[in-house]
């Protein structure tokens, strides 16, 4: 698969080792997301640069192993024994007669073997004495952020940049996967926008296929991805998943998910506020009304791999383990409709937030639901709507409803507009607002002409 999107990292990352004295970065992110393919890019190894893949093993194994990777560069440096990384560091930089950059992969895992490393890097650049960038990175966000973000650890306020790497837009699924709008949003609805997982999807011929074989089979790639996602973060990976089974099984609201883990809802709050704080689950709150106060709050999974672990993998775990993925599959084609729906909604909410429409500038956007006054019935009628944003002057007021019709379903453009337009008669923050209507649709309505129509190809440009 070729080499997608990241020009702005990789500028920043190029801009960073181009200044006049050594650098030393930061980069993390959750595992597959690319951190290394971009450092590697990045780095020139024709002028000796050095790139160094940690493992789990013993500090010694891994001071060994750092030497006959630097040997590649300076021939014969690992016939020399460091007992410490500090004597390896520093021989490192004598030997060195022109600037390079050292890579640090998986640095967590040469903390976890040397719990002194940070404080010897410490030494190392408050000497100033380095002639190598130095770049660290790491798949563990909570330890990548603890070493630099911490002001009680010692690398705190020394890096020079600092990276957090963002899964890729959903507008580059068409380029990676060379795929149409609309087969873009199935995929980026399982695999969402961590490029290692495009790649592995990039071997099967559909779709149904790379989910059988990477996911339905105790043999696949992905199978335990979840887990080792979970693993690298938190020590109890239990709580968590367990948690996220609940939310990817229809327990949305806090009291739910209490009520089916057997606990107090103060009790899963600090799990639920870390799940929040790594991407992996998001709370959403009605449009108009504050998080803080907000007792209408809903939990759900943001990451598109997680969802369709806890929605289609873990509930049906018997099944793959006795090898009928052939039944999951039956399932997911029956659900598969209204699973992707919830994807597209968000698609259709961030466009709209990174778009605008008709020249007009939006805050972020959001889902609501509640009551509405239908003034011709004389009483509140429960509703929602999909997509809603407020400019950010406050006169505007957009409103959008959502639909991944199956192909025998056709959608009657009038009548979805019309309803908006009943809908916003009866709510309180419509009022003193100038309102904006659109659709956003799989597939060509009835009556196309009668209100701004967003179909995949458009959402995803």
């Amino acid at each position: 698969m070729e080499f997608v999107d990241r020009k702005k990292e990789f500028a920043r990352l190029q801009k960073a080792l181009q200044r006049e004295n050594p650098q030393f970065i930061a980069v993390y992110g959750r595992r597959r997301i690319g951190k290394s393919t971009l450092i590697k890019r990045v780095m020139d190894f024709s002028r000796g640069d050095i790139y160094f893949l940690a493992d789990r093993t013993s500090e010694p194994s891994q001071r060994q192993l750092f030497s006959a990777t630097v040997d590649m560069s300076i021939e014969g440096f690992s016939m020399a024994s460091y007992p410490t990384w500090e004597s390896l560091l520093v021989s490192l930089n004598r030997a060195l007669d022109h600037r390079i950059t050292v890579c640090l992969d998986e640095f967590p895992y040469l903390v976890k073997s040397c719990p002194a490393l940070p404080s010897i890097l410490q030494k190392l650049l408050d000497e100033k004495k380095l002639k190598f960038d130095l770049i660290i990175c790491g798949s563990s966000q909570q330890m990548m952020q603890g070493f630099i973000l911490d002001n009680k650890e010692p690398l705190y306020g020394r890096a020079d940049e600092i990276m957090k790497m963002q899964p890729i837009g959903p507008s580059f699924v068409c380029q990676a996967l060379h795929c149409d709008a609309e087969q873009a949003v199935r995929e980026y609805a399982v695999w969402g926008g961590i490029p290692r997982y495009w790649v592995l999807r990039e071997n099967y011929d559909s779709l149904h296929d790379a989910i059988e074989n990477l996911l339905l089979t105790s043999e696949g790639t992905l199978y335990e991805e979840p887990s080792k996602l979970l693993y690298d973060e938190m020590r109890d990976t239990v709580q968590a998943s367990s948690i996220l089974s609940f939310i990817g099984n229809g327990a949305n609201k806090l009291s739910e998910i209490a009520s089916r883990a057997e606990k107090q809802a103060t009790d899963i709050t600090p799990q639920l506020s870390r799940l929040k704080e790594l991407g992996f689950i998001k709370k959403e709150i009605p449009f108009g009304e504050s998080e803080k106060k907000s007792k209408r709050g809903l939990y759900h999974i943001s990451d598109p791999l997680l969802r369709f672990h806890y929605r289609y993998v873990l509930p049906y775990r018997s099944l793959i383990e006795l090898g009928n993925s052939h039944a999951v599959l039956s399932v997911l084609e029956k659900t598969e409709n209204d699973y992707t729906s919830q994807v597209w909604e968000e698609l259709c909410r961030n466009h709209i937030s990174t778009h605008g429409f008709d020249n007009v500038v939006y805050q972020a956007a959001s889902r609501w639901w509640g009551s509405y006054y239908d003034e011709g019935k004389e009483q509140y009628i429960p509703a929602e709507l999909d997509v809603v944003a407020e400019s950010f002057d406050g006169k505007h007021l957009f409103l959008g409803e959502c639909k991944w019709q199956n192909g025998n379903q056709l959608i009657d453009a009038k009548e979805e507009l019309e309803r908006l337009q009943t809908i916003a008669g009866g709510l309180p923050f419509a009022k003193d607002h100038t309102v904006h209507y659109a659709l956003f649709l799989r597939e060509s309505p009835k009556h196309p002409d009668v209100a701004k129509i967003f179909y995949p190809s458009d959402v995803l440009s």
